[in-house]
């Protein structure tokens, strides 16, 4: 029985002490109901690290984490904004720092892991939100698949797989495994389920980041250690806002057809992101959840014709 578990039976015999008989089993259903809830989703006493949580998805996560009472690492290369978001948690009376590092080099992952650990303790979640698209590896229909480059390819792989997930999973892991504890939440696409026209580079890394996804979960399973994937449907942010709206801010081609696509007809916001970051972060909400994809795309990938 979890000390959690325990807690919740101790306060309800109280209760059926100082309660009439009639009462007690209304009483005790409340209790456990409402005890449980505000529980269940407590990341008080959790040192989470969000590599990309200086971008609008990766900052979003960050303080809904913060926000559920974990500390955060905000890992990324620009320190006005991470700044800025560290600022935003502070507000919110949360516990926040950035850690500038290059999620693409192992030397300044392991920097910033020592960082981590001296300011908040050892890492208990880690969340991959590093990534992009790149225009060098964007089909159009002037630059067709075969003019890509090879060194651009491997560029967007650098990004998207080796920094977006593979990095951070090799330098962080290990010590969750040692710990016996750990939740570590890589963030996917839709393009990694159905390869969407012109970012084929993107898409084949993302598809490669499910795959890895699975191969951690199983491998770190009897470590105590829970791998899982976010899929994000479509959220305007800065790698793509190009290929979503037109120069004066209207939608483009692009964006309409994807909202003929999407059975909820519209793009998500950040934060609608983080009840399945923080669902998954939980051991109390989530501890036999491992190996899955979750996805928040609006119905997206339901939908055929």
């Amino acid at each position: 029985m979890s000390d959690s578990t325990g807690a919740t039976w101790k306060g309800a015999a109280q209760l059926r002490g100082r309660l009439p008989w009639r009462l007690v089993d209304v009483a005790l259903v409340l209790f456990i109901y409402f005890f449980n809830m505000s529980t269940l989703f407590d990341l008080a006493g959790d040192v989470a690290v969000v590599v990309g949580g200086t971008g609008v998805l990766g900052g979003a996560l960050a303080e809904g984490l913060a926000a559920a009472g974990s500390k955060v690492a905000i890992l990324g290369r620009n320190m006005e904004r991470g700044e800025a978001r560290v600022a935003a948690i502070h507000a919110a009376g949360g516990h926040a720092a950035f850690i500038p590092a290059d999620a693409s080099e192992r030397s300044s992952l392991e920097h910033a892991l020592e960082n981590v650990t001296s300011k908040f303790g050892s890492p208990t979640i880690l969340v991959n939100a590093a990534g992009g698209n790149n225009s060098k590896v964007t089909v159009t229909e002037d630059f067709p698949i075969e003019k890509i480059e090879v060194q651009d390819w491997v560029a967007a792989f650098d990004l998207n797989l080796l920094g977006g997930a593979l990095l951070p999973c090799q330098v962080f892991g290990p010590g969750m495994c040692a710990r016996g504890r750990g939740s570590i939440i890589n963030i996917a696409s839709v393009s990694a389920h159905l390869p969407l026209s012109r970012v084929v580079a993107y898409s084949s890394a993302k598809a490669a980041v499910l795959n890895l996804t699975q191969f951690l979960a199983r491998e770190w399973a009897s470590k105590g250690v829970r791998v899982n994937s976010i899929t994000p449907g479509f959220f305007p942010a800065e790698q793509n806002r190009s290929l979503l709206f037109q120069p004066d801010g209207s939608p483009s081609a692009r964006t309409q057809a994807i909202w003929g696509h999407t059975p909820m007809k519209r793009f998500g916001e950040s934060h609608e992101l983080v009840g399945a970051c923080v669902f998954l972060a939980s051991r109390a909400a989530a501890g036999f959840v491992t190996g899955t994809d979750i996805r928040v795309d609006g119905g997206y990938l339901s939908q055929t014709i």
